[in-house]
């Protein structure tokens, strides 16, 4: 496995040339997908680690432990940088270094933490709470000082903004870059005006969140770097793609008795073989 510091030295070379897009991976067999379709790095939603993996809401019911070990799977099949989302660090500013230190042997080059109240709301839901500005640099802080590598990138969210609104969004921005975030990632802003304004008053690495169904509008990955951002990601968009695909072949399977009707939306077997980069040659049991 290609260590966490190479990957976030990588990673670092990335943002300095490019805004770089992140499809969110499910597993490790789209991780493959996702660096044979030739992106540059990819993301792990903390949505899909509790939905895909979990089975359960993204409501901060997932442990450390389990997303180490996602974290693990994917980056041991991929040789791309990884952002992670480590949601509110686990617990305390304690806790938040002993995350870093754990999903940076897991293979990660980077996360991001949120100044949310745990347990955590998503981000384009309504009710969240916000943790006091100078109790997040606090959490920040610890997580700067349990870096084994300065290549490691420590993304801060704010969810200020479907709270309190963008000034203050932009406010605790430039506080958490005072306290040693290497980048800042304005979640649930509204409009592209708003993107906007905080890449003008914002002056670090921007990450945006081009989810669907939530508060941000459709906007390109080239319309967010002539802003000035220099990532955005995809968290949850293969998880919904793939399940309203296996939701269609389910009720084919149902309705007809047989899946032959959407084996032309399929991966094929040989497509399967070649991403797993298996030539067949194995002795496997019969039907595998």
């Amino acid at each position: 496995m290609i260590p966490s510091n190479v990957r976030s030295a990588k990673f670092r070379e990335l943002l300095d040339e490019k805004c770089v897009v992140l499809p969110g991976a499910i597993n490790a067999l789209s991780a493959r997908l996702i660096e044979r379709m030739g992106f540059d790095a990819m993301y792990l939603s903390g949505a899909v680690l509790a939905n895909s993996v979990g089975g359960v809401p993204n409501v901060g019911l997932m442990t450390l432990t389990e997303a180490e070990a996602h974290a693990k799977s994917i980056a041991r099949v991929t040789s791309l940088p990884i952002v992670a989302d480590a949601d509110t660090g686990y617990g305390e500013a304690d806790n938040t270094a002993r995350t870093v230190r754990v999903m940076e042997e897991a293979g990660v080059s980077g996360i991001h933490l949120e100044d949310q109240v745990f347990p955590k709301r998503c981000g384009h839901l309504a009710g969240k709470e916000l943790v006091p500005a100078e109790a997040f640099c606090e959490k920040l802080q610890a997580a700067v000082a349990a870096k084994s590598s300065a290549d490691f990138v420590l993304i801060a969210r704010t969810d200020a903004r479907g709270v309190v609104g963008i000034d203050e969004t932009i406010r605790r921005a430039n506080l958490y870059i005072e306290a040693g975030a290497d980048a800042i990632f304005p979640e649930g802003l509204r409009t592209a005006d708003e993107f906007a304004r905080v890449a003008k008053e914002v002056p670090t690495h921007l990450l945006a969140n081009m989810t669907e169904f939530g508060t941000t509008p459709f906007i390109t990955v080239d319309e967010f770097a002539r802003m000035g951002y220099r990532m955005v990601i995809f968290p949850v968009t293969l998880q919904r793609a793939a399940m309203k695909a296996m939701e269609h072949t389910l009720h084919a399977i149902r309705t007809h008795g047989t899946q032959e009707s959407v084996v032309g939306a399929m991966q094929t077997r040989q497509e399967l073989y070649d991403l797993l980069e298996y030539d067949g040659t194995v002795d496997r049991p019969v039907g595998l």
